[in-house]
């Protein structure tokens, strides 16, 4: 019995240290750009457009951002997304309002079933793509699970969380399914098919950045621009981070929820990590699209002529 408890009560903080914790203020309206938020990497491009919701803490318009050759991606095709299962009713309003077709979801079966099936409004399709963490959630699981520092120390500390995220993100190259389910979505946007289209994960950071970063990339977006797009989710979710760790200290579950720091954030060399990967099994980002993913040339060509103007 009590191991149960510990398990109910470890699920319901993995919840809350790796997504879906509802927006604390107000956010600017999507159809307005929001201000330039700072990034360990300098400031964000100003076309960011963030899609205020009481739900979810990471959404926003991948649109906007320059291209290499002055073009820019276009408004109102692509979103990023956090987990989308406590949206209000006024969330699925504001989804109605954005036109959204599909909607990808990259989570594990276990996850939606601790979290729950995303609440989505009346017109957008779902879509099961489920991405491994490669341990990710397991590993928190028991750490917090434990609610032992001895034991979460072992499991999180001393680079130990920092090695595992860079191991996530090298999945993401490596792993089969991670590949298809990612190449399964590039192709939906390139045909045109389910567009608008919006794809997420727990977090909205993680295999939601990296596919973001990798569909920038795609169609023209230098790498610096995609990299602070990357990072744009520590500020977005610094605040619902912060009430986590405290949360987690107040309850007794972590003496030191610092420890979960690594697993929260984005940084870029978790990111350099699977660039490097797909560089060591690929030749580089063109080959893991092409290669990797299975993307030929008329593909790339047909999505970068959708997403771009």
């Amino acid at each position: 019995m009590r191991a149960t408890r510990l398990r109910r009560t470890a699920a319901v903080l993995l919840t809350a240290a790796l997504g879906a914790l509802p927006a604390c203020s107000a956010a600017p309206a999507p159809d307005r750009p929001a201000a330039p938020p700072t990034t360990s990497s300098g400031p964000a491009a100003g076309t960011v457009h963030r899609v205020a919701l009481r739900g979810a803490v990471n959404v926003r318009d991948l649109g906007g951002y320059r291209t290499r050759d002055g073009q820019h991606v276009r408004y109102g095709r692509v979103f990023r997304a956090d987990g989308l299962g406590k949206l209000t009713p006024a969330d699925g309003a504001k989804l109605t309002g954005l036109g959204l077709r599909t909607v990808v979801d990259l989570r594990v079966p276990a996850e939606i079933a601790r979290d729950g099936a995303d609440r989505l409004p009346r017109g957008p399709e779902p879509v099961s793509r489920p991405v491994p963490d490669h341990r990710l959630n397991d590993t928190t699981n028991e750490a917090l699970g434990s609610k032992d520092p001895d034991t979460q120390r072992k499991l999180l500390g001393g680079g130990r969380a920092e090695r595992l995220m860079r191991a996530t993100y090298r999945s993401f190259v490596t792993d089969a399914q991670s590949r298809r389910q990612f190449a399964a979505t590039l192709r939906d946007l390139a045909d045109g098919r389910g567009a608008p289209l919006l794809f997420h994960c727990t977090a909205g950071k993680d295999r939601t950045g990296w596919l973001s970063y990798v569909l920038l990339r795609a169609v023209g977006v230098p790498e610096a621009t995609a990299i602070r797009d990357y990072l744009l989710s520590n500020d977005l979710r610094a605040a619902a981070d912060r009430r986590t760790r405290a949360g987690l200290k107040e309850s007794g579950q972590m003496r030191d929820p610092d420890l979960l720091t690594p697993l929260l954030a984005v940084r870029e060399d978790y990111l350099q990590a699977a660039v490097d990967q797909a560089r060591q099994d690929y030749g580089g980002l063109d080959g893991y699209l092409t290669e990797g993913l299975g993307l030929d040339s008329r593909t790339l060509a047909r999505l970068r002529s959708r997403l771009v103007h």
